[in-house]
């Protein structure tokens, strides 16, 4: 393999190269996203999805000092979320995320992980004015918020990708510093197609990290 070396970081000696390659994708989506976000150490943050991106959301958030609200449907995910970091659960098919975010005094920031753009929309009246929406995860519908919201509530909405070999380098600092880790299964490369086609079911919990020569 032939690489830049501007486009290289190294992988602190605490993480071997499993452990960290799902940090260096998902990771660093979601780290990049909450440290560069409009939010400050003990702001309610609210977590949309409990998948690939969003586990290790919330736990990125947890020790950045925020306070976390995790957002799914169902009860299933309950328990997982309190033992990601989250200090709140919402179930979005029992209760309305935007009144519990209100309860709560409001969310200073919303991270959309979900792969349903408009899983967000629900929490939206639960943002504080000045509130900002991050979209990560994506999907084929859109997002909609007002333009009085916009305008009135002074909400913002962008969306992160990824990050600089900068914010990959810190990503994985900050989770030797922490007990950040991805939750993950392995597989042979031979077995590539099918590492994907769970991936496409969803049926990975959360990542698949692929092995070599072993």
């Amino acid at each position: 393999m032939i690489a830049k070396a501007s486009g290289l970081v190294i992988v602190p000696d605490e993480l071997d190269s499993v452990a960290a390659a799902p940090l260096l994708c998902a990771g660093l989506t979601t780290f990049g996203a909450l440290r560069n976000a409009p939010a400050k150490a003990g702001d309610l943050v609210a977590i949309v999805g409990i998948g690939g991106l969003g586990h290790l959301a919330i736990q990125y958030a947890r020790y950045m000092g925020f306070e976390v609200a995790a957002i799914d449907r169902g009860v299933d995910k309950a328990e997982l979320a309190k033992q990601l970091g989250a200090h709140h659960y919402i179930d979005s098919k029992a209760a309305d995320p935007g009144e519990v975010l209100k309860e709560l005094g409001g969310a200073t920031l919303i991270v959309n992980t979900a792969p349903i753009s408009s899983a967000a929309a629900p929490a939206l009246a639960g943002m504080k004015p000045g509130g900002a929406l991050i979209a990560l995860g994506v999907g084929d519908d859109n997002i909609e918020i007002s333009a009085t919201d916009l305008i009135f509530r002074n909400l913002t909405a962008t969306g992160s990708l990824t990050g600089l070999p900068a914010t990959a380098d810190a990503t994985l600092k900050f989770s030797v510093l922490t007990p950040v880790a991805a939750m993950i299964e392995t597989m042979p490369l031979e077995r590539a197609p099918e590492a994907y086609d769970r991936m496409m079911k969803g049926d990975a919990r959360f990542r698949i990290v692929l092995t070599m020569g072993q």
